[in-house]
């Protein structure tokens, strides 16, 4: 009985594995579609006269890239072995930021308060990348 219960509780993180990598898999098809999406709207805002306004174009061009890195962070996911690598987090928060100024940029002091916002993550990152790393 106690041998079975063992088993039981070993079988749970490679059931959540399984669970946690079928929702990746679903979620990284779900981003490319909008990524997909994203790229048809840049074509059309391209060839589209009316629209000259490069505050939306600017914006999208970041949405992209944001899908784009959050693809690419779920396929460096499972090539590191089921590890998320915290410079993508990084890079994502960053390029999140200069959207939010790019969009949302009327009220200076919040444009400050972004841009600190920028320079902890670069220096979050500066540090990540000097910090001697552990292997185990």
């Amino acid at each position: 009985m106690k041998r079975h219960f063992e088993n039981s509780i070993k079988l749970i993180p490679i059931i959540l594995q399984i669970i946690l990598n079928v929702s990746l898999v679903i979620l990284a098809c779900i981003l490319s579609v909008l990524l997909v999406k994203e790229l048809i709207i840049f074509i059309q805002m391209l060839f589209n006269d009316e629209s000259n306004d490069y505050k939306l174009f600017l914006a999208n061009i970041l949405i992209y890239f944001l899908y784009f890195e959050f693809i690419s962070m779920i396929v460096k996911y499972f090539k590191e072995n089921y590890h998320f690598p915290l410079r993508y987090f990084i890079y994502i928060g960053i390029t999140a930021m200069i959207r939010l100024i790019i969009v949302d940029h009327e009220n200076p002091l919040n444009t400050l308060f972004y841009s600190f916002v920028i320079l902890v993550l670069i220096l979050g990152y500066y540090i990540m990348h000097m910090t001697p790393r552990e292997r185990s």
